[in-house]
């Protein structure tokens, strides 16, 4: 799962045009760029709490953007 979801995430902070420090910053810094980096990479995965923060951001499920559905 944690390969989906780094694939979905960065695949709609693309979509945006957004880079990890312009996501960050459209977030207020909730969520850092090095967590957004890690995520991406599948070093690391988000706490509920900042996945639905990413979901809420880009208008989209929290099974979306962890790749449950399409």
């Amino acid at each position: 799962m944690k390969e989906n979801f780094a694939k979905r995430l960065k695949y709609l902070r693309e979509e945006k045009g957004l880079s990890q420090e312009k996501l960050a910053k459209a977030l207020n810094y909730q969520v850092s760029q090095s967590a957004i980096a890690a995520w991406e990479i599948s070093s690391r995965v988000p706490t509920l709490d900042s996945a639905i923060i990413l979901a809420d951001f880009f208008d989209v499920s929290l099974d979306y953007i962890a790749g449950r559905e399409d």
